[in-house]
């Protein structure tokens, strides 16, 4: 038996993580989360579904099923919205916190 393994993402944490709390996510048809920030960062992965991805000042990425992500503490996230209009987009996140930090915080 062979152990197999398949990088997905990578992302500079550059700061003291006292805990990871993991969430499964489930955006709704036609969903998305707004404009805003993790003051801790994520590292995710897509479990199903398309998902359109943007952080401020880069480019709009398509994330699809087997897709990782990283948002970074701080960074802000312009754009993670469900591209299906019948179907939920379903991630699993790792938010990386220290203290009492929130895991999102909306950008009016």
């Amino acid at each position: 038996m062979r152990i197999e393994r398949k990088h997905l993402s990578t992302g500079e944490v550059g700061r003291e993580v006292e805990r990871v709390e993991t969430y499964r996510v489930e955006l709704p048809p036609g969903a998305g989360t707004g404009l805003h920030v993790h003051p801790g960062g994520v590292s995710g992965y897509i479990v199903s579904g398309r998902a359109a991805y943007q952080l401020e000042g880069q480019d709009v990425e398509e994330l699809s099923a087997g897709s990782g992500f990283f948002e970074p503490a701080g960074a802000r996230v312009a754009r993670f919205d469900n591209l299906s209009a019948t179907e939920p987009v379903v991630f699993v996140a790792h938010y990386l916190l220290s203290g009492d930090q929130e895991l999102l915080v909306p950008v009016e």
